[in-house]
């Protein structure tokens, strides 16, 4: 077999894979997700930095959308071209610890993993940082064990840069990779040359913009990491069988027993470079996060960069127990598994089983376009009213179908929980119409600030016999700002 020719194989059926997942994705009928909408709206207004995430994935839907437009497919398409990348990474960094063999079923483990499937149908921060983490172990490896060459220091600095720009969970790459780097003696001696300290300034170069962006804007990205993480203080119910839990459904569950038992078996084998660098830039985020899950809570994809060296802990383990069957096996599941969870519309429907919204994995992308659509009419009505409402999920899709002139967050307290709240100022707005739409009848506290009120009524849109989207519309005449505190 030449030496292209699994990579040759592996992009091939990672075109066919892709080319599949979009006709799911449009055989499914669903609308964007709320993220998906929200930086949709983002790429609109490119910067360098966003309420909750740095600015690459708006970057990306930028790209994608000037190409091609707004339509579903060109919003996903970031995701959907990405995580086959990441595989390709992969694949070459499995050949390159192990061998050609190894790098294939790397690849293939990763793209037919649980969480790359579900998270390939819809776009997220996660796609460029599992790309950006993976070329940093790659490019870390070629520095510290082919000929270190500068291309390969800058292509570390590169990486972890732009993965910084993506989501900040990449800050967990630089301890890690001094971890790998301490505890080998090429790492040491790399230590102390300049190269590793320039590749650590261009990252840090990269990454000023963003820091730049949040010192101007009060750190809102900072705030918001913080909040969630709960690094405020605050004492939260955790969450750690469920992370487990949700860890062993992202992998899979075959390939997630392999991988565990091969972490195991990995431990008695860190004088070898290769397990070295594969544990540490695994073990290391996967900890951290188990121990944000025991104190607080943490979802289920904030250690998704561990399963990047993961993958390739367990495919190369297997490999070196010529356990090739196990492997073929563990990635038959897994394809079983995400097929199953596109398919299952269709599969409730042969086995004439009804869709409720316990159901249907899907319902929180379903509904939207027709929300919108019952209430383009009143939009259309008064098309110089400020399209207004209390959370992002209505604003974020209001905007996407109906692209209203003016919109606006109720933001009466001034308190920042999104990005409308921190770029919208209703209160500068006063004398002017709103069009206000909310999840139920409007109280005092907010009629009150208008000179006339007109109740529009309600907008349902009936999805399964115990789910639907249900609006309140309000026109409201001359807003007199905010009451002061």
């Amino acid at each position: 077999m030449s030496r292209s020719s699994p990579t040759l194989t592996l992009l091939v059926v990672a075109i066919l894979l892709t080319g599949y997942r979009m006709w799911v994705i449009r055989h499914l009928g669903i609308d964007l997700y709320v993220d998906e909408a929200y930086y949709w709206g983002w790429s609109k207004a490119l910067d360098w930095g966003y309420f909750s995430k740095p600015p690459v994935i708006a970057a990306l839907i930028a790209a994608s959308t000037g190409v091609l437009g707004d339509s579903l497919l060109a919003i996903k398409l970031p995701s959907l071209l990405v995580y086959p990348a990441t595989a390709l990474v992969l694949q070459r960094l499995g050949a390159t610890l192990f061998d050609e063999r190894v790098g294939f079923w790397c690849g293939l483990a990763f793209l037919t993993m649980p969480l790359v499937g579900a998270l390939g149908l819809f776009v997220s921060t996660d796609a460029p940082l599992l790309f950006f983490w993976s070329v940093g172990m790659l490019a870390l490896w070629h520095a510290l064990h082919e000929d270190g060459a500068w291309r390969h220091w800058w292509l570390l600095g590169a990486a972890v840069g732009l993965g910084l720009l993506t989501k900040y969970t990449m800050a967990a790459f630089l301890p890690s990779a001094l971890l790998v780097m301490l505890a080998g003696q090429s790492g040491r001696r790399a230590l102390a040359s300049p190269r590793p300290w320039l590749a650590l300034l261009l990252a840090l170069a990269i990454f000023a913009p963003n820091l730049w962006w949040n010192w101007t804007h009060d750190f809102p990205t900072f705030r918001h990491t913080a909040d969630i993480t709960q690094l405020d203080g605050e004492q939260h119910r955790g969450n750690l069988g469920e992370f487990i839990g949700a860890q062993w459904l992202s992998v899979g569950p075959l390939l997630f027993v392999c991988m565990a038992w091969a972490i195991l078996r990995a431990l008695v084998r860190l004088r070898d470079p290769v397990w070295r660098l594969l544990m540490g830039m695994s073990l290391p985020l996967l900890g951290l996060v188990a121990i944000q899950a025991l104190r607080g809570g943490a979802n289920g994809n904030w250690a998704a960069p561990a399963f990047t060296a993961g993958v390739v802990i367990a495919i190369g383990w297997l490999g070196d127990q010529a356990r090739w069957k196990t492997i073929a096996a563990a990635v038959l599941v897994n394809v079983l598994l995400v097929s199953g969870v596109y398919h299952w519309p269709d599969i409730a429907r042969i086995g004439e089983i009804e869709m409720t919204r316990g159901k249907d994995p899907y319902k929180r992308a379903r509904g939207w376009r027709e929300l919108a659509t019952a209430v383009a009419p009143d939009l259309r009505a008064h098309p110089d009213a400020i399209v207004v409402a209390r959370d992002r999920d209505l604003l974020a899709h209001l905007i996407y179908f109906l692209s209203p002139r003016h919109y606006a967050s109720w933001n009466p307290k001034g308190r920042v929980i999104d990005h409308y709240q921190l770029t919208t100022r209703l209160q500068d707005a006063v004398g002017q119409d709103v069009l206000f739409v909310s999840r139920g009848p409007l109280d005092e506290a907010v009629t009150g600030r208008f000179a006339s009120v007109q109740d529009l009524g309600e907008r349902t849109v009936t999805i399964h016999r115990d789910f639907e989207r249900r609006v309140h519309l309000y026109l409201l005449r001359d807003f007199r700002g905010y009451p002061r505190p």
